[in-house]
């Protein structure tokens, strides 16, 4: 039995036909659909018309900017995005985490890994329903963060989150006043084996402060040099 849901749908955004065969076919397998693309105003149609549950970006493809392409794919939906790319750079990976993509990977890779990153993220993006016992939302200050709707309103407007920053917001909020490592963000919100990807939490961190703090207004989330951050206690 697959662990994915049927018709899990990937957008694979590649120009080389033979990694776009290796992920098609290990995909298949799993029961996935895939749709592919090569350019960019292709791939901004497919992701209306196929509605997939994850985009594989490649950066380097031919006439298109992927990194605009991704920040364009996270303008229209909330789509799990994993690039992969052959720039290995600290400052690509960070520029690709800003424009909106949940995960980063370097080629070459293996097809296990990114299986795994996969798992992770779908996971991640298309949470079951909560099993834990807790409160059905929580309040903090004007911000009514819903854990049941995944809604975010701030002074009764609604605050647009990806999948990713709602799971990162979620864990600060229902621990409110402890402070949390990288490590544990880590692995709380992206899964086991991004415990090093310090960066991640940075960059998504402060997607949450420009979506939710108001110039001038009291910090939501305060950082602990070197040891994590945490929502101060009521």
């Amino acid at each position: 039995m697959s662990e994915y849901p049927e018709n899990t749908r990937a957008l694979v955004v590649e120009d080389d036909p033979n990694i776009v065969d290796l992920i098609r076919s290990n995909l298949a397998v799993r029961g996935f659909d895939t749709v592919v693309s090569v350019d960019g105003v292709r791939t901004l149609q497919l992701l209306e018309t196929e509605e997939p549950d994850i985009v594989l970006l490649d950066l380097m493809l031919p006439e298109v900017d992927g990194f605009e392409l991704c920040r364009q794919i996270r303008e229209r939906s909330s789509v799990a995005i994993i690039v992969v790319s052959a720039r290995g750079g600290e400052r690509d990976k960070v520029t690709a985490l800003n424009v909106g993509a949940d995960d980063y990977m370097t080629k070459p890779f293996s097809i296990e890994e990114l299986l795994a990153r996969i798992t992770a993220t779908l996971r991640r993006t298309r949470p079951a329903a909560a099993t834990e016992p807790g409160p059905a939302a929580i309040i903090i200050g004007e911000l009514v963060i819903d854990l049941a709707s995944q809604q975010v309103t701030s002074g009764g407007r609604p605050v647009h989150l990806t999948p990713t920053e709602f799971a990162l917001l979620r864990e600060l909020a229902t621990n409110r006043g402890k402070l949390l490592t990288h490590a544990h963000l880590l692995r709380r919100v992206w899964g086991h084996g991004y415990e090093t990807e310090t960066e991640y939490v940075r960059v998504y961190v402060r997607r949450l402060r420009a979506k939710l703090e108001g110039a001038g207004s009291t910090p939501l989330i305060l950082t602990q040099p070197r040891a994590g951050y945490r929502i101060a206690a009521e």
